[in-house]
C-alpha cells in the first residue's frame, strides 16, 4: 500500500489521505485502472470520526478500490461552503491524478456517514449549484461523483434533522433561517444527481430515519437509481457494524457486502 497525503485547498486545514495499491505489483498491472472511493467521516461537523474514516477506506481498498479519506473543515470553519469546496476540490484532484494513481476517472464514488453523509450527499446533489460555482471553478462538473454511498446521513432541515450539523455547516445559523434551510438536500435533488446506496436504522436516535426516507423519495421522484436498506435495530454511528469499530451488529453489518455488490455492478468492476 502506498499512502499519500495532500491539501485539496490551499490555505485550508483539510487533508486528503489516499490508500493506493502499489502500481508495480502483479495485481495492479493486471487490474489496470481501478475505481475509487472518497470517504467523508461523520462527527456533526464538529470533528471527523476516526471510526468512519480509515476503517471504511480500507474496506474498499481490500476489494481493489483506490480509497481516500477527507478530513474537512469543522465547527467555525465549516461555514461558507468550505467542506463542500474541499470535497469538490478533492474529487477534482483525484481525477487530475487518475493516470498516475491508476484510477478510472469515470468510476469515482463518494461515501459519507452522518454529517459526513450530508457532505457526501452535498457533493452528489449540489455539485453544479450556482452558489458553489460562485466560489469554485468546478471545471464543468469535474467535481461530480459517479455514485453516492450514504450511511445514516443527515439530509433534511427542520425538526427531523440533526440540529448541530446544520448549525455548523450553515455558518452557525439557527433552524428556520434561509441559510440553514438551504442545506435541506432532499429539496435540491434533480435528474443530475448520481445513483445512491443509502442505509439507516430505525432505532437511530441521533439522525432520524426520516432523513433517508426523504432522500429516497426525492431520488425516486427524479428517476435517480438507488438502493436503500433500513435495518430495524442499531443506534447511530455504527460505521462497519463490527467489533473493530465497537458497534457489532450482525444484521446491520450486511450493508457492507450489499454495498460492495451494488457498487461493483454499477461500475462493472469484478470483485
Amino acid at each position: 500500500m502506498n499512502l499519500v497525503t495532500l491539501s485539496p485547498v490551499s490555505g485550508s486545514k483539510a487533508r486528503l489521505t489516499g490508500y493506493l495499491h502499489d502500481p508495480d505489483s502483479e495485481m495492479s498491472q493486471h487490474r489496470g485502472a481501478r475505481p475509487a472511493v472518497l470517504v467523508c467521516p461523520g462527527g456533526g461537523y464538529e470533528f471527523c470520526s476516526d471510526r468512519e474514516a480509515e476503517p471504511i477506506a480500507l474496506s474498499f481498498y481490500e476489494k481493489g478500490y483506490q480509497a481516500f479519506v477527507l478530513d474537512y473543515s469543522i465547527r467555525e470553519e465549516a461555514g461558507e461552503m468550505r467542506p463542500l469546496i474541499e470535497a469538490s476540490s478533492s474529487m477534482m484532484l483525484i481525477r487530475d491524478h487518475a493516470v498516475s494513481w491508476q484510477i478510472d476517472p469515470h468510476k469515482i464514488a463518494v461515501a459519507g456517514f452522518s454529517a459526513g453523509g450530508h457532505l457526501a450527499a452535498s457533493l452528489g446533489i449540489l455539485w453544479d449549484h450556482p452558489a458553489l460555482r460562485e466560489k469554485l471553478d468546478t471545471c464543468g462538473g469535474k467535481n461530480r461523483p459517479d455514485a453516492m454511498i450514504l450511511g445514516y446521513p443527515v439530509i433534511t432541515a427542520g425538526p427531523l434533522t440533526h440540529q448541530g450539523s446544520l448549525y455548523w455547516v450553515s455558518g452557525q445559523h439557527a433552524m428556520g433561517t434561509p441559510e440553514n434551510e438551504f442545506w435541506a438536500l432532499d429539496r435540491h435533488v434533480d435528474e443530475k444527481t448520481p445513483p445512491a446506496f443509502v442505509w439507516h436504522t430505525v432505532e437511530d436516535d441521533c439522525v432520524p430515519v426520516e432523513n433517508t426516507l426523504l432522500l429516497v423519495n426525492a431520488l425516486q421522484a427524479h428517476h435517480v437509481p438507488f438502493a436503500c436498506h433500513i435495518f430495524p435495530n442499531g443506534g447511530h454511528g455504527m460505521s462497519l457494524c463490527n467489533q473493530e469499530v465497537f458497534t457489532p451488529n450482525a444484521a446491520a453489518s450486511a450493508w457492507v457486502p450489499l454495498c460492495h455488490t451494488w457498487l461493483s455492478e454499477l461500475f462493472d468492476f469484478v470483485l
